[in-house]
């Protein structure tokens, strides 16, 4: 038997009293990820990526996951992750960590031909930079998210004419700004979910009522989609831009203007991986965990 280490977060066990909101997520995708992982011989365990107790040369291999503080501690996140790369097999590898932290690898894509949405890049999120990015994008309807982040974390919608949110609310520093696009209120997103860069399945997530953002804290609710021949070509060619060994990924796509899905984010480092949508991820997922350990 194998020892894998899944690496979450002090914020995502129920019994802390600073548990997030969406804390279940964590007991849903690791119910999923161990019988499943065990049946393949590999025991995988949950531990705290900042413990300091936390050794990662006696596990075989260390997997990022429900890792949802690392927005607020970045440097220590790296410095981590670098740590344990040096220790054990991390997964995803640190090499693809490096470029997926920084919402800048979605330069990287464009230039590999994925289906982009437009998008500007700023070093702060100040009155000046949102007042010229209405007019840059063609939109008086905006949305600003930090460089590095996740979650929908310090990201805002803006209107013009709007008064700006406060600065706790917007990014701290470096951002990407992009037009808000309706169909994320009248359609919603899809995550197209890969396993050893082979498909698993997608989820469609909605957002509330009123609301734009479609995490579960914020009240989205997600359901099951059977993709298209022509819209799982369209995430794979996203998967295909990608070079290097992946356990997981997570192509997060919304219908544009034109009427075509376009990349939002690629996740790479620590997405959930939606476990109600695919029955069988736990499988996919061990599978793909026991060809690279």
């Amino acid at each position: 038997m194998k020892h894998v280490a899944f690496l979450s977060a002090a914020c995502m066990l129920k019994d802390n009293p600073e548990a997030r909101k969406d804390y279940w997520e964590y007991d849903l995708e690791i119910s999923a990820l161990a019988p499943a992982c065990r049946e393949a011989g590999i025991e995988l365990v949950t531990r705290i990526w900042d413990d300091p107790d936390l050794d990662a040369s006696q596990y075989d291999g260390a997997v990022i996951g429900t890792c949802w503080d690392y927005m607020q501690k970045p440097e220590a996140f790296a410095a981590a992750l670098e740590s344990m790369a040096g220790k054990t097999r991390l997964l995803n590898p640190i090499e693809i960590f490096r470029w997926n932290q920084r919402k800048t690898y979605l330069k990287d894509l464009a230039a590999r031909g994925a289906p982009m949405i437009p998008t500007l890049w700023a070093d702060r999120a100040d009155a000046a930079t949102i007042e010229g990015a209405f007019d840059a994008l063609g939109s008086d309807d905006i949305i600003v998210k930090p460089v590095v982040g996740a979650g929908a974390w310090r990201q805002a919608r803006i209107r013009r004419g709007e008064t700006l949110p406060a600065a706790e609310k917007l990014p701290i520093a470096e951002c990407m700004i992009q037009p808000f696009l309706p169909a994320v209120s009248d359609e919603g997103e899809y995550a197209f979910l890969f396993f050893g860069r082979e498909f698993s399945h997608c989820a469609r997530k909605v957002p509330a009522k009123g609301d734009y953002r479609v995490q579960s804290e914020y009240g989205g609710r997600e359901e099951i989609h059977i993709p298209t021949d022509e819209e799982r070509a369209l995430a794979q060619a996203v998967i295909d831009c990608v070079d290097g060994d992946l356990l997981y990924a997570r192509v997060d796509m919304l219908r544009g203007l034109d009427g075509q899905l376009a990349l939002i984010e690629l996740e790479l480092i620590e997405p959930y991986l939606y476990p109600e949508q695919g029955p069988q991820m736990g499988a996919a997922f061990a599978r793909a965990l026991k060809a690279l350990i």
